[in-house]
């Protein structure tokens, strides 16, 4: 069982000394594959793109020159009377984007009304 164990562990070493040949072959090669003469040339592009204030990747958020939100949204109130609108249009065939543009309410809360009345499809398997 050690002997096992001992060819198992040689042959993962092989293994690691291929790929770091391959990679020191890929590695070589780069600098070529973007033009550049040797692999010093290549290094010192890359330290002057870093150091030259490329730009960093994005944070998410708001995209940039956006004017910041003036405080938080304030919740909408849902009455009664826009629970009978919004019951009242759902059955006349209007849809979620028209009853949102008649109501001002956003869509999941439309929804959610809807199921309240049992206006919504059960997603049951048929």
């Amino acid at each position: 069982m050690l002997s096992k164990k001992l060819k198992e562990l040689q042959a993962a070493r092989d293994r690691l000394a291929s790929l770091e040949k391959t990679m020191e072959a890929e590695l070589a090669a780069l600098p070529a594959q973007f033009g550049f003469e040797s692999a010093q040339a290549f290094a010192d592009a890359v330290v002057k793109a870093a150091a030259s204030g490329a730009r960093p990747a994005r944070k998410s958020g708001r995209p940039k020159g956006a004017a910041k939100p003036k405080g938080t949204r304030k919740r909408s109130v849902v009455t009664d009377e826009l629970r009978q609108q919004v019951k009242q249009l759902a059955e006349s065939g209007q849809t979620g984007q028209q009853i949102k543009a008649a109501t001002g309410l956003s869509l999941p809360t439309i929804q959610l009304i809807k199921k309240a009345f049992g206006l919504v499809k059960s997603r049951t398997a048929a």
